[in-house]
């Protein structure tokens, strides 16, 4: 398995959002539970409403398939989707909680 980040940008529409975030949610909290996604949340910036998520799969195509069904996905909330995968050489994570996994 490697590590892949994601990135998803949101469409301009914060009262779906919201109304879908709680499914959003269970969905990739599922995937966490199975030690498929590592770490997820929004991000901050100047441009468009974004998240990052740091997932396990054996390819791109996969990590985009452990992430189709995600309800903000299947509701036409994500305008764009960046599969990019992450090869971590340096850092305490690297070397401690997930030591032996990457």
């Amino acid at each position: 398995m490697s590590l892949y980040a994601v990135t998803y940008t949101y469409a301009d529409d914060p009262a779906a959002l919201d109304e879908i975030r709680p499914r959003h949610r269970e969905f990739l909290g599922a995937l966490a539970s199975e030690g498929i996604i590592l770490l997820s949340g929004p991000t901050e910036g100047d441009g468009p409403f974004s998240a990052l998520i740091l997932l396990r799969a054996g390819s791109t195509d996969q990590a985009r398939a452990a992430l189709s069904e995600d309800p903000f996905q299947q509701a036409g909330l994500v305008s764009e989707i960046t599969v990019s995968s992450w090869n971590a050489v340096l850092g305490a994570w690297r070397d401690g909680a997930l030591a032996g996994q990457l």
